[in-house]
């Protein structure tokens, strides 16, 4: 498998316009004639998740510096438009309108949040674009979306909550109250955890769902049940240091259960911020490690350096300013699969689309190192997901140490699609 990375030059990097990035020649690398291939880039901006869109906006621009470095793709320099969605689930279906039509973008990739994937996806189908999303949602392996949508660079809910399910019946209780965001993210939360919880023996005894725009949280702490064991909470946007802070003011110095988090209800933020010494003892999901650990390896170092991250998780310029880190690494390894994907297809130009989509289909593995810096993977072809190791980390000193891996196999689920059979 080609390297992404063969860091042996340095190239320039130049704002070529608003909303765009690209590389420049350099002296002893020659470009050519060579025309770039232009990969467009749904941006969470603003909206409720602009705080993940910096850091993804970041990530990407790093990831194509070393792509650039190496080469490009195909000999070809790479070139990424930003297009801001807003988070915004009809904001999102425009811009890969735009990206496609107007910027003339050879493919699409980058969104997070669910509901814009869900909004985008029919769009891209429609347009017969590849749309490569960093989410987290189970709507690709799922079926209900198309051939065109693919997710090879970070595992979905399902795979996360059911490899971990056996861990937290195990050590922290088996009486489970979940709280989680009113919408398609938090229902796979609601649904899989419940299921895996009850294959482990254990019940969902309360499911609480919360608007993810709402700003305070003390109307639905006092729905949790008193002979609650473990509180799973899995909370999204601006609001999210809010409803911690909360959380810990209503259980206050008393009796509380165990607590288990998704680290979306604390990126971005500094879990050693005044307000939440609450949270030291509690535990946390992470899918890459945001305090660098002490077995890190060269490839999760080199990555750190390039995307700016310091040791703690924070930018190496503002200790204040908290990275997406259990995120933001799913734009740098899906770019590593576009270059990937391009390069098995011969890939020249948009009538080589459909070539793209079934080389990144025909690929089954992903091994560990400065392409995929999280760790190794298994992709499935046929529902066009992503498999990895998850992480369970607790709050020690408040900072974030990992305690528990998952192996890869323990996220793995029977196929409900099979996209390579359907048509373009």
């Amino acid at each position: 498998m080609t390297n992404l990375i063969t860091p042996t030059r340095r190239t320039l990097l130049k704002g070529m316009g608003a909303g765009l990035l690209a590389s420049a020649a350099l002296p002893g690398h020659v470009w050519g004639q060579a025309a770039p291939i232009k990969l467009g880039f749904q941006l969470h901006r603003t909206g409720i998740g602009a705080a993940y869109g910096r850091w993804y906006e970041r990530t990407a621009q790093a990831a194509l510096k070393v792509v650039n470095d190496a080469g490009g793709i195909n000999g070809r320099p790479v070139e990424i438009v930003f297009e801001d969605d807003a988070t915004d689930p009809k904001r999102g279906a425009e811009v890969v309108e735009k990206l496609a039509s107007q910027a003339g973008c050879d493919l699409i990739f980058g969104p997070l949040f669910s509901h814009v994937v869900i909004g985008s996806a029919p769009r891209a189908g429609e347009l017969k674009i590849p749309y490569l999303v960093c989410s987290e949602g189970y709507h690709v392996a799922s079926g209900m979306l198309n051939r065109w949508t693919m997710q090879p660079g970070i595992t979905d809910v399902r795979a996360q909550v059911s490899s971990m399910a056996p861990w937290v019946t195990q050590n922290l209780g088996k009486k489970v109250t979940m709280v989680y965001p009113d919408y398609a993210f938090g229902y796979d939360h609601r649904d899989f955890f419940t299921e895996a919880v009850k294959a482990q023996g254990g019940e969902v005894i309360a499911q609480i769902a919360i608007p993810p725009t709402e700003t305070t949280f003390t109307r639905y702490l006092p729905q949790i049940p008193t002979e609650t064991e473990v509180l799973y909470h899995v909370m999204v946007g601006p609001a999210v240091l809010t409803f911690v802070k909360e959380l810990g003011d209503f259980y206050g110095s008393g009796a509380r259960p165990q607590i288990f988090g998704f680290i979306d209800s604390l990126e971005a933020v500094d879990t050693a911020s005044p307000g939440l010494e609450f949270l030291e003892g509690t535990h946390f999901w992470e899918a890459h490690n945001r305090v660098k650990q002490a077995d890190a390896s060269e490839a999760e170092t080199f990555y750190r350096a390039a995307v700016g991250v310091d040791d703690n998780g924070a930018s190496v310029s503002d200790a204040a300013d908290v990275a997406t880190y259990s995120h933001m690494f799913s734009v740098w390894e899906t770019l590593s699969v576009i270059k990937k994907g391009m390069e098995a297809a011969g890939y020249q130009g948009p009538a080589d689309r459909q070539k793209f989509v079934e080389a990144v289909e025909a690929m089954t593995t992903f091994d560990a190192g400065q392409d995929h810096p999280q760790g190794a993977k298994v992709f499935n072809g046929k529902t066009h997901q992503v498999f990895g190791h998850q992480f369970i980390s607790k709050v020690e000193g408040g900072k974030l140490m990992r305690v528990h891996q998952t192996a890869i196999e323990d996220g793995q689920y029977a196929d409900a699609v099979d996209y390579s059979t359907q048509s373009f």
